[in-house]
């Protein structure tokens, strides 16, 4: 059993009302340790800590604490937080569990060995007896102005019970805030709705009513209301036309999935839109500061407000040339640095992001950290073998597909854009001697085709700055298991209307002169399209903006106590106050997405195009690969399927990880639902269900590709689909942004210029210089260095970081099955993070290298904190 260590020393200032002598126990009492953490105890807010070195390198050499002195706790102390324990076996006359005495918490435990970085722990001795049963729940009250953070509560030697545990994780405000109920905590135990012990049903749906509020009013601060809403608040038309942005979400034009709501006011020329500023999330979804993470991602913000205006000042000011002149110049944004004026330096130097990010001198350079493309070798990202490679080891390794039938075709309407279908020819082909018909019998061929998503769009982006192309390119999977791109479609639409179809060119791989040169050019506008569908559909879309939905669902319909909520809930962490974030400074009109990446205006707008053909069962990792003709099924093969690219990193390392996640997923739901009528009779499961279909992506609710919730096997694979999407597919989109984007040259954001035509000063650029030629085209300088400051941040791990098969507390759940359960997870992730390890090292493998000899460890579930290329979060918690 569980003991609380010996402490060195307890402080309890004496004269103050209400606290209970620490010593002396007696039958009638059970003592309890209290752990909490002060509101910025790790001071990110202040530029001031920094520059004077109280908080050194968060990133770099993890937290430090900010001045946690006993003088700063003896205000919890006295009558200001009192406790009320409440019985799960003894009732009141109205059913409800018998309500414990006030209890204020006492002295000060200033060495508890458990205790995290800024955490605090307190004894608080409860009068108790036999009587009133054993404690399942307690209340707290704050009566102090200012919030704290509860971790836990852990009592001691209850009579009959031994140790009960209160994991609590949430955010204790002024008493009085809380008008309708106070603040209630369920101790680690759990149970189905069914098998909730009576006294403690009411409290069990008080809570959860509490948590979905009324759907009115502004949201406040200090309020962990759960609702839904449209994304209405990207766009700013008070401002100007130019700033309004279309409503995603409510309409079978523009589907989305739905976010948390805010209930803020409307803007003046819109009532359908919401003003713009300060995002509420509920309260327990913002950790306000608490974590190296919430540096991270507030880094973010501080990119938007204040580090990308300098960089625009600077470049509007003709401070630093806006172009880069050569790769070299390029590569010196990490070897050398740029050289800033002191201007701009004076502006942005306090900040902690630009001093952990950047690394700026005495000197006033500014300089990036190496990306691991360019690491080895700083050439290998031009073949390709390596641009066919980050098809299916890159950061964007599931799109790819499977080519059943040539010419590849287009899904567009014809009625609205005429033929759209492919114009490459079976002939222009180079299959290393097959012919098409038996590349195609041998599923030899595959397409990366961004056609159809782009084209309705290229027309009203090449009216802006940008001018670029819907591509399509075809691969050939080669004798040696790598594959090679064989030609590459151009299109255009039509100048005399989208009726009219597109205006098309084929373009083939070619090593010398000039068409060397349009061959690079044409692979440059496959990344920028590919570039920009990572960041928004396969990044922004298919992980954060689809999870946000069932977070909500969850938190309103799930009881703390019920096992699905503790089986899902670490995968949620954070990323409702992320995907907040992202909605000020990444997605919003103007924002650091639309002024680097090449949509513009159009980029979620885009996303909501994708998310009409998005289904949730595809997004289970088998079924995607079969659904992509990457694969097919085959009972006899690993994970039963068939992989038709055997050296497909991303697929491989991913089957793997799915696997475990779903064995872990049904042991541990089968200590709970024996029979699928278990599944059926579970009203806050089917509640929850049913809302995050229904209300959550509600534009797609009548799709009869739904799972009904009626069967245990459903119930594995809805569980397995959600922590898969929050956890391994985010870390496969998420922490290779940086590694193979911060070289801007492997992977632009954007295109400035279109194929240059003979005769034109731009062609004989491109005979005389294709460096130069190339560089015009791509990402601009300007644009390079948006890019590679928020890229570098959403790459990083934190020092904190929780990962796949770990939990931020041990004591999670009192179940022990379900804790073995979860240690034998922990031990399988750790013998495939071995085996795929082992795989890196098999010369026959070279997709997992490549020639830039970089090895795939995206999947691999550890890592440090900082820029490691691998990893696997609980959680999209950046």
């Amino acid at each position: 059993m569980f003991q609380v260590p010996k402490v060195s020393g307890i402080l309890n200032p004496g004269g103050v009302s209400g606290i209970l002598n620490p010593g002396g126990h007696s039958q009638n009492r059970i003592k309890g340790t209290v752990v909490l953490m002060r509101k910025n105890v790790l001071d990110f807010n202040s530029v001031a800590d920094f520059t004077k070195g109280n908080v050194g390198g968060v990133i770099g050499t993890g937290l430090s604490v900010v001045g946690s002195t006993v003088d700063g706790l003896t205000a919890f102390l006295g009558r200001s937080v009192s406790l009320q324990l409440i019985s799960a076996t003894k009732s009141d006359e109205s059913g409800k569990g018998k309500v414990g005495k006030d209890t204020f918490i006492e002295g000060i435990i200033t060495s508890l060995p458990t205790l995290g970085a800024g955490e605090s722990a307190f004894y608080v001795h409860f009068e108790w007896d036999e009587s009133m049963g054993i404690p399942g729940a307690f209340y707290v009250k704050n009566f102090m102005q200012v919030e704290f953070y509860l971790k836990s509560l852990t009592l001691e030697d209850v009579p009959n019970h031994g140790t009960i545990r209160f994991v609590c994780n949430s955010w204790i405000y002024n008493t009085n805030l809380y008008k309708k109920s106070l603040r209630i905590f369920f101790a680690n135990h759990t149970y189905v709705p069914s098998e909730t012990p009576k006294p403690l049903v009411h409290y069990r749906e008080e809570e959860l009513k509490n948590l979905r509020g009324d759907g009115t009013g502004e949201r406040k601060e200090h309020e962990r209301i759960y609702d839904y809403d449209v994304y209405n608040d990207l766009g700013n038309p008070d401002l100007s036309e130019n700033f309004a942005r279309p409503i995603l979400g409510g309409s079978s034009t523009h589907p989305y999935p739905r976010r948390g709501r805010t209930g803020r006011y409307p803007t003046r020329k819109d009532s359908n839109c919401e003003k713009p500023g300060e995002v509420y999330v509920p309260r327990d979804e913002n950790f306000g500061h608490l974590k190296s993470s919430d540096f991270l991602a507030y880094g973010i913000k501080s990119l938007s407000q204040y580090v990308l205006p300098a960089f625009e000042s600077m470049f509007s000011l003709n401070l630093t040339p806006n172009e880069f002149d050569s790769f070299q110049d390029v590569r010196d944004l990490c070897e050398g640095g740029i050289k800033l004026p002191t201007e701009v330096i004076s502006s942005i130097a306090l900040l902690p992001v630009i001093k952990e990010l950047f690394r700026t001198d005495g000197e006033q350079v500014l300089k990036f950290p190496t990306p691991h493309v360019i690491k080895v070798n700083k050439s290998a990202w031009m073949t390709d073998e390596e641009f066919a490679r980050e098809m299916i080891a890159g950061v964007n390794p599931n799109v790819i597909r499977g080519l059943e039938e040539f010419p590849p075709k287009s899904n567009l309407d014809p009625a609205t854009y005429g033929d759209q279908n492919s114009k490459i020819t079976a002939e222009a082909l180079d299959l290393e001697g097959s012919t098409v018909d038996e590349a195609l019998a041998k599923k030899r061929l595959f397409v990366l085709d961004y056609h159809d998503i782009f084209m309705p769009y290229i027309r009203g982006i090449n009216q802006t700055y940008a001018k670029a192309y819907a591509t399509r390119t075809i691969l050939f999977l080669k004798e040696n298991g790598t594959l090679m791109p064989v030609a590459i479609e151009l299109s255009l639409p039509h100048p005399a209307g989208d009726k009219s179809g597109a205006v098309s060119q084929v373009i083939l791989p070619a090593k010398e002169g000039v068409e060397s040169t349009i061959w690079l050019l044409a692979k440059a506008y496959v990344v920028v399209n590919d570039s920009c569908y990572h960041q928004l559909m396969s990044h922004w879309l298919n992980t954060h903006a689809v999870m946000e939905p069932f977070i909500i669902a969850t938190h309103r319909h799930l009881s703390a106590l019920h096992p699905i909520y503790k089986l899902l809930t670490p995968h949620y962490r954070d990323t409702m106050n992320i995907n907040a974030l992202a909605r000020q400074s990444l997605i919003n009109a103007d924002g650091i997405i639309e002024k680097s990446f090449l949509p513009s205006k159009y980029s979620v707008e885009m996303s909501s195009a994708v998310y009409k053909n998005w289904v949730f069962t595809d997004q289970a990792l088998p079924a995607e690969l079969v659904k992509r003709g990457v694969a097919v099924k085959d009972s006899s093969a690993p994970h039963g399927l068939r992989l038709l690219i055997e050296d497909y990193p991303y697929a491989v390392d991913g089957l793997e990880i799915w696997a475990v996640i779903k064995s872990w997923v049904q042991e541990y739901v089968s200590l709970y639902y024996a029979k699928d009528d278990d599944v059926k009779s579970d009203p806050e499961l089917q509640h929850w269900w049913k809302e995050a279909v229904e209300k959550g992506h509600a534009d797609l609710k009548d799709k009869p590709w739904w799972p009904k919730l009626q069967t245990l096997e459903e119930l594995v694979e809805i569980c397995t689909i959600i922590i898969w999407t929050g956890s391994a597919l985010h870390a496969a989109v998420n922490f290779g942004q940086y590694p193979y984007g911060g070289f801007i040259l492997n992977r632009p954001t954007s295109s400035r210029r279109l194929l240059p035509e003979k005769g034109t000063p731009e062609y004989e650029e491109m005979v005389n210089s294709h460096q130069k030629a190339y560089l015009r085209t791509i990402t601009s300088k300007f644009q390079t260095m948006i890019d590679l400051s928020v890229i570098e941040i959403l790459s990083r791990h934190a020092s904190d970081e929780v990962y796949l098969g770990q939990r931020e507390n041990p004591h999670w759940t009192s179940d022990s099955k379900a804790l073995q359960a979860f240690q034998k997870f922990g031990n399988k992730l750790k013998d495939i993070e071995e085996k795929l390890a082992s795989k890196n090292k098999d010369e026959k493998l070279r997709n997992r290298i490549g020639p830039v000899e970089l090895p795939y460890t995206l999947l691999h579930p550890t890592s440090e904190e900082g820029l490691t290329f691998r990893g696997i979060p609980n959680s999209i918690s950046i």
